[in-house]
């Protein structure tokens, strides 16, 4: 049994050639890990609504699956399939009420062509070989969850038209410019790490909660001003050299900006909801202005990381434990 009280396949039913037993009456079959290299020994009950085929070895799409019309969750994630592999789907009408499609972890060297899912919500395409986000203005603008990650991407488009998207994920590739977000007015997350980046660049959006930056080749914190609904802002592994650009930033509760070119902390007084503040491998000297600068957050402060910096960090605590009521000392 996993965490969920879900059963997990026998050590038997990993054993790609032997038959695997499915209850029919089930709507839903998830045979993660038996690693099949085809769906030839399985019988797929007619009433599917999630389908999960994540960690096994296919190289091709059982054309069973087109017939599922029930079908809302499709998960082909770690596998070996390729373009053509991919292809039939976007014929296999029978599916077209589909609202979540899996194909992390494949072979894929492009957007396949997934048009014909107009209810579509969450796409995952990442850890793939994908070169272009062409193809991308064939999915449907019901799209809520859009992940391209650990691909070869060098520019963010054909994403203009995802008005109700609310989480974008294009981390570890290589994009060099924040752009098209525009009309993205809905997005809540927009992860954006191990990239390109030299600039930041929101295209006005004001809504977004959580954003990562990390490893990229930012030198300045500016361009989040007007993003007052944030709460968490990841910006580790750059070249920042200076705390700016926050104070506006009322709602924040996690900010990490380890790993950057820092020698002082500032702007951050007003940032009452803060929680968690990552400043670990910066070159921060001095901490005498630290109470200052968190004055605002005293009361929720519950964590703050100073190793690798030129300061010592025990004059902070030398203060009374008062002042910061919710941390607590490892």
């Amino acid at each position: 049994m996993d965490m969920d009280g879900e059963k997990q396949p026998s050590a038997e039913a990993t054993n790609p050639d032997q038959a695997v037993e499915i209850d029919l009456s089930n709507t839903v079959l998830d045979l993660t890990s038996f690693q099949l290299h085809d769906l030839d020994s399985v019988e797929f009950p007619t009433n599917l609504t999630e389908l999960d085929l994540t960690a096994n070895r296919l190289t091709s799409l059982d054309s069973r699956i087109s017939h599922l019309s029930n079908l809302k969750k499709l998960s082909l994630r770690q596998n070996l399939i390729d373009d053509a592999a991919i292809e039939p789907i976007s014929r296999w009408d029978a599916l077209a009420g589909l609202e979540e499609l899996i194909l992390r972890d494949n072979k894929l060297m492009k957007i396949p062509d997934v048009s014909i899912f107009k209810k579509l919500s969450v796409f995952d395409v990442s850890f793939n070989e994908i070169t272009s986000s062409h193809g991308l203005s064939n999915v449907t603008d019901t799209l809520k969850e859009l992940y391209v990650s650990k691909n070869e991407v060098p520019k963010m488009e054909e994403i203009e038209h995802f008005h109700d998207l609310q989480i974008l994920e294009f981390g570890s590739n290589r994009l060099r410019v924040m752009e098209n977000l525009q009309n993205l007015t809905n997005l809540q997350e927009l992860w954006l790490g191990r990239n390109r980046i030299k600039v930041v660049n929101l295209c006005g959006l004001k809504c977004i909660k959580k954003i990562s930056l990390q490893s990229n080749r930012l030198t300045s914190m500016k361009g989040f001003e007007e993003c007052i609904a944030l709460e968490e802002l990841y910006l580790s592994h750059n070249g920042i050299s200076k705390m700016e650009g926050l104070s506006t930033l009322v709602n924040l509760h996690v900010l990490d900006v380890s790993s950057n070119k820092l020698t002082l902390v500032d702007d951050i007084q007003n940032l009452s909801r803060l929680e968690d503040l990552w400043l670990n491998d910066n070159q921060i000297e001095s901490l005498e202005s630290i109470v200052e600068a968190v004055a605002g957050s005293r009361e929720t402060l519950t964590t703050i990381y100073l190793e690798n910096n030129p300061c010592k960090i025990f004059k902070l605590f030398c203060y009374p434990q008062t002042n910061f009521p919710k941390y607590t000392a490892d």
